[in-house]
């Protein structure tokens, strides 16, 4: 049987786990050669191992890094075909404003708008906490493109898939530097493609709304049921509902997407 990406050859970002492993596996079953990229080089061992690829850890935001891994990527495999900028983290301070949340949501059905607090969760936000968001997702995808386009321009085609969120197209007053990274993820999508396109390159992005990943960790019980009450489909998605979109803009099935945002919430509406 043949396999429609047989000896492509992929990169993924944050693949040691959740979205990026089930990623990998999906794309490894159609015959692809997967490099796992990870921050924990033995999740990163685990995956590649499991799939056939190779192990290239380290930390996104490191461009030199980044960098050299792509090369070594292409120096190891032959090429790069698909680049997949999946690596991520979540906010971590969600549970622990969730009591107020409540308080306030409670009083909004009241009417009592003028009796509701302050959320702060922008006072509360840390530089750090502000630049790690922005760098690891933004600036990660930006060295990914960089560093992806700088072979797959000489070859003249390519895919590169950015990881965005729901968030970035439905920004949550919960989340302002989460969504601010996501939402700059999308431009930078459509500015790349825009640049690219002539040369059989295409550069899309997806949006995956709640998906059960160790990313929601942070998120007690009690968030999770909230944010379920916005899911048209009743239940938050799994990995593997993400890794067949992405499955989808790495084939020929795709060919004429560029530039464009594919959104998996399960109907969420926020």
């Amino acid at each position: 049987m043949s396999l429609v990406l047989q000896d492509s050859v992929v990169f993924i970002t944050g693949g040691g786990s959740g979205l990026g492993a089930a990623t990998a596996r999906r794309l490894a079953a159609d015959g692809a050669l997967i490099a796992v990229n990870d921050l924990d080089p033995i999740a990163a061992q685990k995956i590649a191992d499991e799939v056939g690829g190779i192990a290239l850890p380290f930390d996104v935001t490191d461009s030199d890094a980044f960098d050299a891994a792509v090369d070594q990527c292409v120096a190891s495999l032959g090429r790069l075909d698909v680049m997949v900028n999946n690596a991520g983290i979540a906010p971590q301070d969600v549970s622990n404003k969730m009591d107020l949340t409540i308080a306030n949501q409670m009083k909004r059905f009241e009417g009592r708008i003028a009796d509701m607090d302050p959320m702060n969760y922008l006072v509360d936000l840390t530089n750090d906490a502000w630049d790690r968001m922005l760098r690891v997702h933004l600036y990660g995808a930006f060295y990914g493109c960089r560093a992806a386009l700088r072979h797959m321009q000489p070859q003249r085609s390519g895919r590169i898939i950015n990881i965005s969120s729901i968030l970035g197209q439905q920004p949550s007053a919960a989340a302002p530097h989460y969504s601010v990274a996501k939402a700059g993820m999308i431009t930078l999508t459509k500015s790349v493609a825009a640049e690219v396109a002539h040369l059989g390159i295409n550069v899309n992005a997806v949006c995956p709304g709640y998906i059960e990943t160790p990313l929601l960790t942070p998120f007690s019980e009690m968030v999770k049921a909230g944010i379920v009450t916005r899911i048209a489909k009743g239940y938050m998605g799994e990995p593997n509902d993400i890794a067949e979109m992405i499955r989808f803009l790495s084939g020929p099935e795709s060919s004429y997407c560029t530039g464009d945002v594919f959104t998996v919430s399960g109907g969420y509406n926020g």
